[in-house]
């Protein structure tokens, strides 16, 4: 996905946009409704980002957004930039993952020495899913910390 802009509207525009987007009407936006308001603001999103993003800001995990997380989310989006920026530092091989070769790699560079077994440990400590690697969720948890 690229980078997302902060969305700025005027409180009434706001709930406008909210309102326009929720199709169903039921006070809460899906990850789709998301997309869809995403992609009509100029945002190339996928299903997936739709939902990091939905998941991200969705402070009772009901799986939707209703109006106060998503201003929350549309107020977080320069700082969603800085960390999908972070992420690709460390994110080498293409996977849409870091993984601990490409964390040993990035931390090289970056002018820290790690072994591989190091590396490991350090994804294993927020591997949420368990699959030995970091997703861009996880390492948006990670940087919350």
């Amino acid at each position: 996905m690229r980078k997302m802009t902060p969305i700025s509207f005027a409180g009434g525009e706001f709930k406008l946009l909210f309102s326009h987007f929720d199709a169903d009407g039921d006070g809460r936006i899906s990850s789709s409704e998301l997309r869809q308001l995403l992609l009509t603001i100029g945002e190339e999103v996928s299903s997936a980002d739709a939902e990091d993003a939905l998941r991200s800001a969705d402070a009772d995990g009901d799986g939707l957004l209703d109006l106060t997380e998503f201003a929350r989310l549309a107020g977080d989006m320069d700082c969603e930039e800085a960390v999908r920026e972070a992420f690709s530092v460390y994110e080498m091989e293409g996977e849409g993952c870091i993984t601990a070769r490409s964390l040993k790699r990035a931390l090289s560079r970056l002018g820290e020495s790690r072994g591989i077994d190091d590396c490991c440990a350090m994804i294993r400590r927020f591997d949420l899913d368990g699959d030995g690697a970091l997703s861009l969720y996880e390492f948006r948890e990670m940087m919350k910390l």
